[in-house]
């Protein structure tokens, strides 16, 4: 165990926590913290997400799951003694696994106990060696039918581990005893938290944006937009702001919840650069344009721009669905890994095209590219026939862009008049979606427009709204709204060949898409 470097009554304690996580994250190993999703919270997150509490009672029963080293929970007692709180008694359960991480935590709580006492407060903390979901469905178990009884908390504060849940693990089995259907850790320990909150309890979380869109945490946005209350919204502009130290690129953001069912008026969405340096940016925004109402995957906006509402309400007013267009979207076949004594370098024999990201050329597909490490073929064979789809025009989406991309939507046309010689099929490969008509390809002018309005900047800028990683799945292509297809068709006419101008692309997109 560390020493523990008490110092001064004035110093805040997790100011003096932070220089102890950094060594003792050194001696975590390595496998271990990947195996357990752990990132230990830096002491200017903690002492922002401590700051979003608003308690009214005299006396709190406060939750930390998954609390590490107890920067949170240091947190939440320096802002307790350092203000004019009403609270007068705080009642700590700190849930953690690692027993390196517990008996650190042991004298954080130590410490925490000290402070409240030199300020006339009254804390009692519980320590929980255990696993949370174990202890949850424990706790659950033990009073089965007694009604109330798991929500014994007025305020949980959360930065939960991200690792995924196995869909064969005593995990995901003990959450579906309690009705949670999870399939990363961090959900999971959110969606007990919500459960284990009295009525009125607040929930306080950072963690990774990814629960706001897709089909993986439908469930959990579910629950946490007909339980809770969400007040507000915090984004990080950089992808590593808020874990730098620990090389974390995911996209996070803090929540501040209540346990209310009614929906507020409005959410304060907020957002910084890396926190340690910038100014706070802070806007109301109304409760529909954040989750909205006729959204059947309840995916949560946060539009961080002035500007957002209108970019969002010019999207989600276009007339059409996909599946009103007569298309769908696909995951490519491919998956090269599984298929490797399929694949070609260059084409031979009975082989076609094999389409990879990187050959996305100014809008259009090139191919081959000789030399490039990805192979540019596939064996045409009964064994590859249920990967490959006709050689027809298509429109094209990569699935995958780095974190440095200015872009998360770029599409493009694979159009089978510009690749050398006759194939009467093409395999797309799993890193791309690809738009169809039953499985057949698009008409040449449809698919051009199709194109143009997936790459505007204005459908971008909407999609990074409810989408924080670099991720672009075929559920999200399915949510969003499109002009009608004559519209489509016009971009497509006036656009001509400046297929890869975004200047002209985004001023016919806005000239011609306008709803009817």
């Amino acid at each position: 165990m560390l020493p523990y470097n008490a110092g001064m009554s004035s110093t805040p304690l997790s100011d003096t926590l932070d220089t102890d996580r950094r060594a003792l994250s050194d001696r975590l190993p390595q496998h271990s913290r990947k195996a357990l999703g752990q990132f230990m919270t830096p002491a200017n997150i903690a002492q922002f997400m401590a700051s979003l509490f608003r308690p009214t009672r005299s006396g709190i029963a406060l939750l930390d799951a998954g609390a590490g080293m107890g920067s949170l929970l240091a947190a939440c007692v320096d802002r307790l003694c350092q203000s004019a709180s009403p609270v007068r008694q705080l009642a700590i359960t700190a849930v953690e696994i690692d027993s390196l991480l517990a008996g650190r935590l042991r004298c954080t709580l130590d410490a925490c106990s000290r402070r409240c006492r030199d300020t006339s407060r009254e804390l009692s903390a519980t320590l929980i060696e255990s696993d949370f979901i174990d202890y949850a469905w424990n706790l659950a178990k033990r009073h089965a039918g007694v009604a109330g009884e798991l929500e014994r908390f007025d305020a949980a504060i959360l930065n939960p581990p991200y690792a995924k849940i196995r869909a064969d693990s005593k995990h995901r089995r003990q959450l579906r005893d309690l009705g949670i259907e999870a399939t990363n850790l961090y959900s999971a320990f959110l969606a007990l938290a919500i459960l284990m909150l009295r009525p009125g309890g607040e929930l306080v979380a950072i963690v990774p944006r990814s629960f706001c869109n897709g089909p993986y945490f439908r469930a959990f946005r579910r629950q946490l937009t007909s339980a809770m209350s969400l007040r507000r919204i915090h984004i990080y502009e950089s992808r590593s702001a808020a874990f730098s130290d620990d090389e974390v690129l995911q996209e996070n953001v803090i929540l501040h919840a209540v346990k209310d069912p009614h929906p507020p008026a409005h959410v304060v969405i907020s957002s910084s650069a890396p926190a340690s340096q910038a100014a706070i940016s802070i806007r109301e925004v109304p409760w529909r344009r954040v989750v909205r109402p006729d959204d059947p995957h309840a995916f949560i906006n946060i539009p961080t721009a002035e500007d957002g509402h209108v970019i969002s309400d010019f999207v989600l007013q276009q007339p059409c669905t996909l599946e009103q267009l007569g298309l769908l979207v696909s995951t490519g076949r491919v998956v090269d890994f599984r298929s490797r004594e399929h694949l070609r370098d260059m084409p031979q024999g009975r082989c076609v095209p094999l389409i990879y990201p990187a050959h996305f050329q100014q809008g259009f597909v090139q191919w081959p590219r000789p030399g490039h490490k990805k192979p540019n073929a596939i064996a045409s064979n009964a064994e590859t026939r249920n990967l490959l789809v006709p050689n027809e025009t298509y429109v094209l989406i990569r699935r995958f862009t780095s974190k440095e991309e200015a872009r998360r939507l770029v599409a493009c046309i694979h159009d089978p008049s510009r690749l050398p010689g006759a194939h009467r099929s093409v395999g797309f490969e799993n890193h791309l979606n690809y738009f169809h008509a039953a499985g057949r390809g698009l008409p040449p002018l449809l698919a051009r427009g199709l194109a143009a309005w997936l790459n505007s900047t204005m459908v971008d800028r909407h999609f990074r709204q409810f989408s924080g990683h670099t991720q672009v799945n075929a559920t999200d292509l399915r949510s969003l709204r499109y002009p009608q297809r004559a519209t489509l068709e016009r971009i497509a006419d006036r656009l001509g060949e400046r297929i890869d101008d975004q200047a002209a692309i985004d001023a016919v997109v806005a000239g011609q898409s306008t709803p009817a």
